[in-house]
């Protein structure tokens, strides 16, 4: 699938790297922007947040 999209990229090889690179950048700042933070209000699908240190103060 990579290889594929590198091959349909236009332009000579530096700018399909430079091009590539921004996808890539592109997807894993939409990933942290938007998808993970909704998923995370799905607390019974992942329960990512749950913290278990300082749960209970025992003295």
């Amino acid at each position: 699938m990579y290889a594929w999209i590198f091959r349909h990229l236009p332009g000579p090889l530096w700018v399909r790297i430079l091009t590539a690179l921004a996808l890539a950048a592109s997807v894993v700042l939409v990933l942290m922007v938007w998808v993970f933070p909704w998923f995370s209000e799905f607390s019974f699908l992942a329960p990512l947040t749950d913290s278990t240190i300082g749960g209970s103060e025992t003295q």
